[in-house]
């Protein structure tokens, strides 16, 4: 009866968010509203706190999420303990930290990891320590192609390439310059695929890669604009992606090129911060839902923000990963026995799901069960800049990117609808 009402509750709730926007109470758990007072889940983290950029929304948000689920009740009964650690953009410290988690903490599972260089340092010991890792936010190849990693957002390669699609489609692009930052299969990846679409379409395309933090931005501009291309795709984070843009409208360039972004860009800040230099001139890949929605699940994770995070939290593309992490590492371990939630049946717990909807994804998530690598978000909506915000250009589409045949026969072969 206690958990019959519990549900009535959280339905009603979601009714009301629905209807009153993210003012609404939390709906997290069995929405109990009791603290959980049992043994511990040892849940870890890597993120890039500190180095060229902030790179941490992603963990923020999903401790936001582990807070309030353990306010509610938590796993049946046992709360979760949320431990993040920061890899600094250095992989020789975040090898050090996954040892820390999985062997000395005894992690069952690494969810909302969010990081420029710890999968490339850390996927074989993942998988040869048997543990699953949800990351929040993927970044590297490694992350993408890795038995035991499967992120939530679509990667910078998916979205430069969901961004480049729209560029075709939409604004008539037939050349193209991409600007990565780099770092080991991140930037050279991302842009290649760019590349190798633009091969196939049969126009030139050239790609810059860039130090992140330490680039000057006026050359970086006028380096990519020396070849006149009708559209620049920028790979980079927030924090490097603006002073390009600056730097872009001072040399006049948001008259002539059409520039596009991967999700990186998506940020509530960004269309104020560049300014109306750029209405109708600067296109982002959504990864998730618009930020704003107010479809249920989007509202609850702003409440979860507003009631359980910091108000300093950003509530931007990655903070949505984050929390998507955290809920379906919730739905793998209320499947289990509370007794005996171990880094074995915990992974065997996330490796079955499959089929899980929320309306800030654009298909509903799956983990891929035995599957050499994992990218099940790979559609992504459009957004452009207009007057001081985001505006939504486009509905959910597939990422045109030719690496993911693989994932479409996948999915085709399981029946997975995307």
């Amino acid at each position: 009866m206690k958990l019959q009402l519990a549900a009535l509750a959280a339905g009603l709730t979601f009714i009301l968010m629905s209807a009153g926007g993210a003012s609404a109470a939390a709906v997290c758990g069995e929405g109990t509203g009791q603290a959980a007072t049992g043994e511990p889940i040892i849940i870890g983290a890597i993120t890039g706190k500190t180095g060229p950029d902030d790179f941490s929304n992603s963990t923020r948000a999903a401790k936001a999420y582990f807070d309030c689920l353990n306010a509610n009740g938590g796993i049946h009964g046992r709360p979760v303990q949320y431990m993040v650690e920061d890899d600094q953009w250095n992989p020789e410290i975040a090898a050090q930290l996954a040892a820390k988690l999985v062997d000395d903490q005894k992690a069952v599972l690494m969810v909302g990891n969010s990081s420029f260089v710890e999968c490339g340092a850390n996927a074989d010991f993942y998988k040869k320590a048997g543990i699953t890792v949800v990351a929040g936010v993927g970044v590297p190849r490694e992350c993408f192609f890795a038995s035991a990693i499967a992120p939530t957002n679509a990667g910078p390669r998916v979205s430069m390439l969901g961004a480049m699609g729209y560029a075709l489609d939409q604004l008539g692009a037939k050349s193209v310059v991409c600007i990565g930052p780099n770092i080991p299969n991140v930037g050279s990846w991302s842009c290649d695929g760019v590349m190798l679409l633009a091969k196939e379409k049969g126009f030139p395309a050239s790609t810059i890669l860039i130090d992140q933090g330490s680039a000057d931005s006026t050359s970086v501009m006028l380096q990519a604009a020396s070849s006149n291309p009708d559209v620049i795709v920028l790979g980079m984070s927030k924090g490097s992606a603006v002073p390009l843009l600056v730097a872009a409208e001072e040399q006049g360039l948001n008259e002539k090129i059409k520039f596009v972004s991967a999700a990186s860009a998506y940020d509530l800040s960004v269309p104020e911060t560049i300014g109306p230099g750029w209405d109708g001139k600067f296109y982002v890949n959504m990864e998730f839902n618009d930020l704003e929605a107010t479809t249920p699940d989007n509202q609850n994770w702003l409440a979860v923000m507003d009631q359980y995070g910091q108000k300093s939290d950003p509530r931007d593309t990655f903070a949505q990963a984050g929390y998507l992490a955290a809920r379906i590492a919730e739905k793998a371990l209320m499947s289990i026995d509370p007794a005996n939630i171990t880094r074995e049946t915990a992974g065997k717990a996330v490796a079955n799901i499959k089929g899980f909807k929320s309306d800030i994804f654009c298909a509903p998530w799956y983990f891929g069960a035995d599957q050499p690598r994992h990218n099940a978000n790979s559609t992504t909506r459009m957004a452009v800049s207009e007057g001081g915000k985001w505006k939504v250009v486009s509905d959910c589409a597939p990422s045109p990117d030719p690496e993911l045949a693989d994932i479409r026969a996948f999915e085709k072969s399981a029946g997975i609808n995307q």
